[in-house]
């Protein structure tokens, strides 16, 4: 009984390596920055509640065989686009966020068949596709806000348009919507007489959100993504439409993208109008890939875990490069290492397992 208990002791350590791993680096850089408790706990919960909506729009692609979506960034302009349109209005509160994620839905699935489409075009290289997707996709965002507000766009607003009454300033205050979400539903708990405040409506609507991709994955759209992920062949001689499968996967990550950004903005209460969303897809799947998921597995508990060890690193990294080196540039340097690198590692392992599945089909083609 001893033996099998270390065995399985031994296997749990193994399967939550990663995790693991993160969860000794974050606790030894909380030691390093010397950040009171409190603090770090109120900073743990907002990211947390901001970015994990985000963190589970990847996970429908993923089941679906589709990769970390790194066309994630198309969702999360889909999400700004709606901001643009409140604050031209100047709607606040929570109606105006919810008239943003209103304003984006449209959007953000017309953006989900655009991407589907092209992603069915790119079958077995869907990561590399949807990442230059980003990029081009980035750069029409930015004709559009630029050369396309004051002139096809009727923006008078002079807060957010240019002097010259063509194209949006460089950044955009939301403070008519700043905790409108996060602060609907008050509610703080006082640690070391510090107030550490928790956004109870915003985690209702992140609980809201995974229980309807729980539901959706009993259904049989769900089983189906669970098909087409292990094996598109087997899949269409079943009789499953799996371009057309494929392509609900991609709308549903981008309109969850699309609201994710929107939920992130009300808490951040500002805007930058040309470069907010760029850094999203990438940490997004370094989240997920930190909670243990792989590019052809994730559930939620690997976007909650992920979410929170990699933005725990996230807080203490600054002061810890300082405190240690002198320099908080240093702790900046390391976060955005770990963020590339795990990506790198977990498309290489990806790679190599691939490449070893395919040497071993194509022996045992050879032996009949």
């Amino acid at each position: 009984m001893k033996t099998l208990k270390k065995l399985s002791l031994l296997d749990l350590v193994k399967k939550n390596s990663v995790p693991l791993l993160f969860l000794i680096l974050g606790l030894l850089g909380w030691m390093a920055s010397g950040q009171p408790l409190p603090m770090l706990l109120q900073e743990v919960i907002y990211r947390l509640s901001r970015n994990l909506i985000l963190v589970l729009s990847l996970i429908v692609p993923i089941t679906a065989g589709m990769g970390l979506n790194f066309a994630l960034v198309i969702g999360a302009m889909a999400g700004q686009f709606g901001l643009v349109f409140i604050k031209a209005l100047n709607m606040g509160g929570v109606g105006g966020v919810g008239m943003s994620m209103l304003f984006a839905l449209p959007l953000a699935i017309l953006f989900g068949i655009g991407c589907g489409a092209i992603l069915n075009r790119a079958k077995g290289k869907e990561m590399i596709t949807g990442l230059i997707l980003g990029f081009f996709a980035n750069g029409l965002y930015q004709l559009v806000l630029l050369a396309g507000v004051g002139t096809i766009i009727p923006i008078k607003n002079p807060e957010i348009v240019l002097a010259a009454g063509v194209g949006l300033r460089n950044s955009m205050e939301l403070n008519l919507i700043n905790y409108s979400l996060d602060r609907l539903i008050p509610f703080k708990v006082i640690i070391n007489n510090w107030p550490v405040w928790v956004p109870i409506a915003t985690f209702m609507l992140i609980g809201l959100i995974a229980f309807a991709i729980h539901f959706l994955q009993r259904t049989k759209l769900g089983q189906n993504f669970r098909a087409v992920g292990q094996d598109k062949h087997i899949s269409e001689v079943a009789g499953i439409h799996v371009d057309r499968t494929r392509m609900i996967a991609m709308i549903i990550s981008t309109v969850l993208a699309a609201w994710g950004q929107i939920i992130f903005m009300q808490n951040i209460g500002k805007m930058q109008t040309y470069f907010s969303h760029e850094q999203v897809g990438l940490f997004s799947a370094a989240a997920i890939l930190i909670g243990g998921a792989t590019i052809t597995k994730a559930n939620f508990g690997n976007a909650i875990v992920g979410t929170l060890l990699f933005h725990l690193l996230f807080i203490v990294s600054p002061l810890a490069g300082k405190n240690l080196f002198g320099d908080a540039q240093i702790g900046e340097y390391f976060r955005s290492f770990i963020a590339y690198g795990v990506i790198a590692v977990a498309i290489v392992m990806y790679a190599m397992k691939k490449a070893r599945a395919d040497k071993a089909e194509s022996a045992d083609s050879m032996v009949e």
